[in-house]
Parts: structure tokens; C-alpha cells; sequence
């Protein structure tokens, strides 16, 4: 146990589903899984473990931004040895051509954030998914016909839409870098991920276009998010 998860070694899974609200994962868990146990609380982060399709899995909160992701997904891949984490969330969309409740599949994510070198001093400001478990959702995406828009997304340490000047951030960005949406977690557990030899994936749904001024209401966020969960779950089964 840890002073942030309550959870004994052996009650998570070895593969674990990720969202920053905790009534998401309670969502999850109730629509999807079988003999779910609640195993985590501590500070509202709720942890189940239960059954999909057979298969043991946890559902666990990560809460909002690096610092939050960073401690949760290294608990898990360093103290509960697990395997895999697959991050389900939401974001806002830069490019043109993704719309409202697209599924997107993060290739790598770039961040201004000095997580990587405040934690082991890399100077390290853009990290990868695993290529493999990618290929695993791109495969069962396709069989469900559920179109996935693949790029690299920005891990930003502040909420997007309250930025004074939205354009600022993009601009700044490495000119061979072309972010497609951003969010604000997905850096640091792909960075916890390389360090502890596991893997991690992460799936979002635009839920903003903030050029459009088009977003969705918070209960619309939590509940309408289906098509990218069912995805997480069945790849979830299958590694």
C-alpha cells in the first residue's frame, strides 16, 4: 500500500484502464465489468477490480494533470507490477478535420513540462506509446468500425480553453511537430511506462474544439464516451 492507494498487492490487475474522473471509472465499472470490488478510495481515487469478458481488469482514476498521472501510474507499474495501462480521457481538438467524439489514438506526446528531468534529470520533452498495444486497438478499432485519428497530442499543464492566447502554445512547439489535440496526462505515464520496461497506450475523445467554440456539458463528458471505453476493454482482454 501507498499513503495514495489502499489497494493490497494482488487485488490490480496486471492490466489497468485509466481515467482522470473518478465517476468515469465508476461508470466503467458498473456498465462493463463483472465482480467488480472496489480495492482504492483514498482521496475519492476510486480502483476496481473486476471481470470483462472473462478477463481481470482495474479500473482506476489518475486525476487531472502531469504531476497527478505521474504519481498513480508509477505506484502501479512500480509497487503493484503492473503490466500494462491504457488511459482513456478527453481533449480538445487543433486540427481541422477531427470533430466532436472522434476517437483519437496518441503515436507520442510533446509537453513544455519539466516532469522528466524534476523526476531523474532528463531533459526529455516528448514521449512515445507503445507501438504494439497500438497496433492491438488499431486492429480491433477497424474490425468495430470505429475510425481512430492517429498523432501526437499535447500534454499541457493548463486547461486549454482558459488560455489568454490559445495559438501561443502551438507556435512554440518544434516545427516538426504537428499537434493534432491536446490534454494533460499522457507524458508522464508514457515516460513512467519507458522507465519501468512496461507499456502503455492512450486513447481520448474530443469533447472541445475550441476554435469552434463547440464543447460538451460535464454529464455528456462522462457518460457518451462508450465508443472508445468498449475499445480500451476489448484490448484490455487481449494482452
Amino acid at each position: 500500500m501507498t499513503p495514495h492507494n489502499e489497494a493490497k498487492i494482488g487485488e490490480i490487475a496486471k492490466t489497468v484502464i485509466m481515467a482522470g474522473d473518478p465517476y468515469r471509472v465508476k461508470y466503467i465499472a458498473e456498465n462493463y465489468l463483472e465482480n467488480y470490488k472496489l480495492v482504492n478510495n483514498i482521496r475519492g481515487m476510486y480502483c476496481y477490480t473486476g471481470e470483462y469478458q472473462g478477463k481481470k481488469i482495474s479500473v482506476m482514476a489518475h486525476g487531472m494533470g502531469i504531476p497527478s498521472m505521474g504519481i498513480y501510474s508509477y505506484e502501479l507499474f512500480h509497487i503493484y507490477d503492473v503490466d500494462t495501462i491504457i488511459r482513456v480521457g478527453s481533449c480538445g481538438a487543433f486540427a481541422e478535420n477531427i470533430q466532436l467524439l472522434d476517437t483519437i489514438l496518441v503515436t507520442n506526446s510533446y509537453t513544455e513540462s519539466n516532469y522528466a528531468y524534476s523526476f531523474d534529470g532528463k531533459k526529455c520533452n516528448i514521449a512515445y506509446s507503445d507501438e504494439k498495444l497500438n497496433d492491438i486497438i488499431s486492429k480491433i478499432a477497424e474490425k468495430k468500425d470505429i475510425k481512430l485519428v492517429k498523432g501526437t497530442v499535447l500534454c499541457n499543464e493548463c486547461f486549454d480553453p482558459y488560455l489568454p492566447d490559445k495559438e501561443a502554445i502551438i507556435k512554440r512547439a518544434p516545427k516538426d511537430i504537428e499537434l493534432i489535440a491536446s490534454e494533460m496526462e499522457a507524458f508522464s505515464l508514457f515516460y513512467n511506462a519507458k522507465r519501468e520496461k512496461k507499456k502503455a497506450a492512450c486513447l481520448l475523445t474530443v469533447v472541445d474544439i475550441p476554435k469552434e467554440e463547440k464543447g460538451m456539458s460535464a454529464k455528456e463528458r462522462q457518460t457518451s464516451l462508450n465508443n472508445m471505453i468498449e475499445l480500451a476493454l476489448e484490448t484490455a482482454k487481449q494482452v
